[in-house]
């Protein structure tokens, strides 16, 4: 994207990443990149639209199925597609039949006239012990992802490769969702992805700081073992499904307003 040509209507689809959990708003609810993005875009073009029918917990077959269909609804002339994260974590993981569904939602989207954007997954076992696991799935899906987006001209945030995405501060409590700093640098990166000037930075490393005493970090594996993969464990077990009674927060398409938080 160029200065010359500015999106009128952003439509961001997908699962928890979009939706913006961990990056609380300020005066409640959830923020997020795409969120953050939106208000970078409608500096540039104050008359954007943007909606937001990302919900949390969505595998690529639920995002497809729910969220597809009303977004090309709404015709938007910009759309953000994150999908793919809830299916690596699932104990039984289909990669031929997710990148199906990836696929089917880039061509649709893209046929409409579109601009479309996605991003790959870093590597979580950098910052989660357990998620070590998931590494060759994460690394079979976003090659997937990479060849698919540019057989459909989709432009990709390719997040992987950079090595400041292993920061802890990037990242919540749970190591699962991004930070407030970690989603104000992907918005940051889709800009530059779609061409915005003054966000070549994206990727630079976070300040220095002291490292953590070894006997300090196994601590604090051992306190997030305890306060997010055993419960995370025992909802799973129990059938619990995160995005259960959860909706879209953006429904409607209007106007962006710029909002102050931390980071």
């Amino acid at each position: 994207m160029t200065v010359s040509h500015l999106f009128l209507r952003y439509v961001a689809i997908g699962d928890s990443l979009t939706e913006g959990i961990g990056d609380p708003g300020p005066t409640g609810g959830h923020r997020g990149w795409a969120d953050r993005f939106a208000e970078t875009l409608a500096v540039a073009q104050p008359g954007l639209t943007y909606g937001n029918l990302a919900v949390r917990g969505k595998t690529s077959g639920q995002i497809k199925a729910d969220q597809l269909g009303p977004a090309l609804a709404l015709r938007p002339d910009l759309v953000t597609v994150t999908a793919g994260m809830n299916d690596v974590v699932r104990p039984r993981f289909d990669p031929e039949s997710v990148a199906a569904n990836i696929e089917e939602m880039f061509a649709r989207l893209t046929a409409s006239g579109a601009r479309v954007a996605t991003m790959t997954f870093p590597d979580l076992g950098k910052v989660s012990p357990v998620a070590r696991r998931v590494r060759p799935r994460i690394l079979d899906l976003n090659s997937r992802v990479r060849v698919i987006a540019a057989r459909h001209g989709v432009a990709v945030l390719d997040v992987f490769p950079h090595a400041f995405t292993a920061d802890p501060r990037l990242w919540s409590d749970d190591r699962l969702h991004a930070s407030p700093i970690g989603h104000e640098r992907i918005a940051a990166g889709m800009a530059h992805t779609l061409g915005l000037p003054g966000y070549e930075d994206w990727p630079d490393p976070l300040p220095a700081q002291s490292p953590v005493p070894a006997l300090r970090a196994r601590a604090a594996d051992v306190r997030w073992a305890v306060d997010h993969v055993g419960p995370w464990l025992w909802r799973r077990l129990r059938g619990h499904v995160p995005g259960d009674g959860f909706s879209a927060k953006r429904p409607v398409p209007g106007p962006v307003r710029p909002q102050h938080a931390a980071g």
